[in-house]
This record gives C-alpha cells, structure tokens and sequence, in this order.
C-alpha cells in the first residue's frame, strides 16, 4: 500500500494532463478520510509542494488541488509544513491571478493556515519591511468591494482572517494604524446581510479593542463607524424616543428612530458588550461612550435581551458604569466638602445625604451648622465666584446633575 501511495504522489507531477488531474482527485478524496489524512502525512514532504503547485493549474486540476489543501491543513502540523514550504504565498499570488476560478477556495485555506502564528506572520510579511501588510490590504479591499448581495461571495471568509490576524498584537496594530485605514473599511460592513461577514467585523472589532489601552485615539477617530457597528446590535428593537436621538450622532439616531429587527446572532451581541467594555475601561473611552448617549442605549436593549449570556455581558459593561458613577459621586462629595469647609462648620453626613438626593444642604434659622431640608429651596449657599465656578464645572461634567447659577447663588436640580 505505502509503494502505491508513493506512486501516486509522484503522479502529482506527472506530464500528462490526464494523469495529474485522476492523481489530484484521488488525493482529494483521500483526504476526506482520517486514515487517508494519516497515510498522506507521511510524504508530506512531497504531497505539500506538489499541490501547492498545482494551484497555479486549471480548474480542472486546481480545484481539487485546492480542497486538497484545504482538508489537510486541518491537521496543525501539516498546516506548520504549508506555511513553512510557503503556500500563503502561493495563494495569495493565485488569488489575484485576473483568471482566478478558485478564489473562494484560497481564502478558506488562508482561514485554516492563519489559525498558527507562523500563518499570521507569514500573512503579515513581518519580516519583509517593504512588503509588510500589503496582502492584508489587498484582502481588505477584495473583502469590502465584493458584494453579499449575490449567493457567490468568494471573499465572505476573509473576516475569519481578519478575525484570526487580530488576536496578535502584530496584526491589531496593522488594523488599528490610522495611515492605513483598514479598520475604518472593515466596519463598513457591519450592516451586510451576509452573517460570515457580521461575524467577521463583529470578531475583529473585538480583538481590535484589546489595544483600548495604546490605541484608543486611533479607534476613537472612527466614531462614526466604531458606535454604529457597537452599539446598534445591542440597542434592541425598540423606536427610540425623539428626547433619546437628539442626544445622538446622526449615524445612530437615525437608524435608532425607525422600526428595525433585533440582531439575531447572541455571539455577536456578546462581542459587542465586549468591545464597549474594553473601551469603557479607559477614561476617555467612557466620555466617548457617554457622549453618544451610549448608557441609555444599553439600557433598551437590556430590557428586550432574553438570551441568558447577553444580558450577562450587559450586566458587566453596566456594573462598570456604576463603578464609575461611584466614585465620580464620592469625589463629588469631597470636592463640595472643601468648597464649604472654610464657611461653616456643618456634618460631613448632611452634606452627602443632600448631594445623594440631588438636593443641597439649607441653614435653618436659629441653627449654627448646615441640615438636610428635602422642603426648603434647591439652593447652595454663597460662594467665592472662583470656588463657585469650579464646583459648577465639576458637577456639569457628570451628566447627571443640572446645574446652574442663579441670583449669584449655586443651583443643583
């Protein structure tokens, strides 16, 4: 059997047209079989770069060549020898051949190889400086100009790629270099119909958040792509109220103000929350966050959830904020303590039981120090302009008091 599996490797190479084509299908089918992966593994040496050349064949001969690939570089190490013999080179060369009938067929092997590290900085030419990135461009570009539109989408499958390229840090860089703008092209298909390309945006985004930390400006620079691709599939399917969209970017009140049908895919609503929280985390993330009005948002969509493992994520991103809202409240609580401090010996306790019910601390008459009064005016008492102006700016910050001055004196409602 091994002389007459030898026999038919060398028949890979063979002159014949006739020949090579009955000798690559006969190794297609072998490989979709265990026994018949394992037997061929043993002249992998051989059977890697034949295949690999036949690529560059006719349909006829590329084809199975190509799903001959494909089955065996499930295996990890005959994927490690692909790579190592150079078949990502190989098929992306093919890829863009103007004859090209196999294009569908390339990326799913592409998807399988960049599963290693070795595939992905063999996909990202790490070592090549001139070259580096110029393969995952040239898949940017074929897998936003091709459309979902038709039942043939041959570059759907590049978003498992991006997503597989996004887990180094090597490739969340590339994607996230504001130069190149490939990150700000991929979320342009967030909307697709196609769910393999959802998917993919949705996987990418979220690996691509990871770098919050040291490339936050560089996602915050595409906010008008960045929140739509986040926040609609989590923002439930419910018609938001005029009051919520004035307090919106256009891109999200517009589609948040008419009737839509909820995400169907949890997965990717669980990226989502995912993706905000890593934002979230970081300072300006949350302004970022807050300003596109994005806590009211999760709070619909938090209340149309039913899957047990969204409103889970909804539930981290959420607890989040209100450690947030916490300890903006207690430095709140200190800043409004030193402003009166200098003025009257009032408790400590007073003043945080006003500022806890949005309402300020009132001197009774015949009473030396300061009470909470829930009946008498929503008034501060007289300030120092300077001290006055600097608490107005630190309670205006918070979003969640109004505040203002009136007849000289500090208003909180």
């Amino acid at each position: 059997m091994s002389s007459e599996l030898e026999e038919l490797v060398g028949f890979l190479t063979s002159p014949s047209p006739p020949v090579k084509k009955a000798a690559v299908e006969i190794v297609r089918d072998l490989t979709g079989s265990e026994d018949g992966l394992l037997s061929l593994s043993k002249y992998a040496s051989t059977v890697l770069p034949s295949l690999s050349q036949l690529l560059k064949e006719k349909k006829e001969v590329s084809e199975p060549a190509a799903e001959a690939l494909i089955n065996l570089s499930l295996n990890s190490n005959l994927a490690a020898k692909m790579v190592e013999t150079g078949v990502i080179k190989t098929a992306m060369d093919m890829l863009y051949k103007p004859d090209s009938s196999i294009t569908r067929l390339l990326v799913m092997l592409l998807v399988n190889l960049t599963q290693l590290d070795s595939g992905i900085a063999s996909l990202l030419q790490i070592e090549d400086e001139k070259m580096q990135g110029l393969f995952v461009m040239k898949l940017v570009r074929s897998f936003c100009r091709s459309s979902d539109e038709t039942r043939d989408d041959p570059f759907d499958h590049v978003g498992s790629i991006l997503v597989n390229i996004s887990k180094k840090e090597a490739g969340r860089k590339m994607l996230l270099d504001s130069k190149r703008g490939l990150l700000k092209q991929i979320l342009q298909q967030f909307d697709s119909t196609n769910p393999l390309r959802k998917k993919g945006v949705s996987g990418t985004l979220r690996n691509c958040c990871f770098e919050a930390e040291n490339q936050l400006q560089n996602l915050l620079l595409i906010s008008e792509f960045l929140w739509p691709a986040l926040l609609l599939p989590v923002a439930g399917k419910k018609i938001y109220s005029e009051q919520d969209t004035s307090k919106m970017p256009l891109e999200l009140g517009s589609a948040l103000s008419i009737e839509r049908e909820q995400w169907d895919d949890p997965e990717i609503r669980v990226e989502a929350l995912e993706s905000i929280y890593l934002i979230i985390v970081q300072e300006a993330g949350l302004r970022a966050f807050w300003s596109v009005n994005g806590p009211r948002i999760l709070q619909v969509g938090y209340e149309d959830e039913e899957d047990p493992k969204v409103m889970e994520a909804y539930e981290r991103v959420g607890s989040l904020v209100r450690q947030f809202l916490l300890v903006l409240f207690s430095l709140q609580c200190f800043l409004l303590f030193v402003c009166f401090a200098p003025y009257s010996d009032y408790s400590f306790y007073s003043l945080f039981m006003a500022v806890g019910q949005r309402n300020p601390p009132v001197r009774h008459q015949n009473d030396s120090s300061f009470m909470y009064d829930p009946n008498q005016t929503d008034c501060f008492c007289h300030l120092p302009e300077d001290w006055k102006m600097l608490l107005l700016n630190s309670l205006n910050s918070s979003h969640f008091w109004c505040c203002g001055v009136q007849d000289n004196t500090l208003v909180v409602c």
